[in-house]
């Protein structure tokens, strides 16, 4: 069953590669999409590009418009730029669900498990942001080149991690309108195993050199089971 309240998905970040990709799944699924960036500009630009290829309705702004905008918020920045934005907007995040794609990497030793003190960087943000403010994990181990070749399936499984249940389901279900397969992983400090096992798949591309980018898949049972 769809979450028929949310109509309009704001993506923070959505002009970079990550936030790119998933705002054309979700504008090809029929979403309206509205792309958030510190560059009004910029987003405009991406948001066009993003309308054209997918023929869905896309909007550039910035990223306190987008919030302001959308029924539910997704965040897609580099890790330095989490908590920063996150609490800019926070006055357009209550009482909405917020997906963090958050992976505390630390440059140059990406391919290196680098979690923050507490173990969980989107766990922190929902202490952060406070209850009013749904916090899930989802899509931290999806290259973004997959998510952006919208000719084939996303060969990848994506956890969701959140301490809500209903904010949880709202979130399979969107990954699963981007043509992805998602699966219930626990309260949002589980979010730390994603978080980590990104670095872990960095490495794993590098020394195996695998082009299309390495994920996860979980067998023995399906979502729905």
């Amino acid at each position: 069953m769809t979450d028929t309240t949310i109509s309009t998905i704001a993506v923070l970040g959505g002009a970079g590669h990550e936030g790119a990709g998933l705002c054309a799944r979700w504008a090809r699924a029929g979403y309206r999409v509205v792309i958030g960036s510190r560059d009004a500009q910029r987003s405009a630009e991406a948001a066009a590009r993003i309308a054209e290829r997918t023929g869905g309705q896309v909007e550039g702004a910035t990223n306190e418009d987008a919030a302001a905008r959308g029924d539910l918020v997704v965040l897609t920045v580099p890790y330095s730029a989490q908590s920063p934005l996150a609490e800019s907007v926070r006055p357009h995040l209550e009482g909405k669900i917020l997906i963090d794609v958050t992976v505390p990497l630390v440059p140059p030793k990406v391919a290196r498990v680098q979690l923050p003190a507490g173990g969980s960087a989107v766990e922190a943000l929902q202490q952060k942001l406070g209850e009013g403010v749904r916090v899930v994990s989802a899509f931290q181990n999806v290259a973004a080149h997959q998510l952006d070749d919208l000719d084939h399936p996303v060969n990848c499984d994506v956890l969701v991690s959140g301490d809500s249940e209903a904010a949880r389901e709202t979130v399979c279900q969107l990954a699963e309108a981007a043509g992805m397969t998602a699966w219930h992983a626990g309260p949002l400090a589980n979010s730390a195993a994603a978080e980590a096992l990104t670095s872990v798949l960095i490495f794993m591309n590098k020394r195996y050199k695998i082009a299309a980018g390495a994920g996860i898949r979980i067998s023995g049972a399906t979502p729905a089971a």
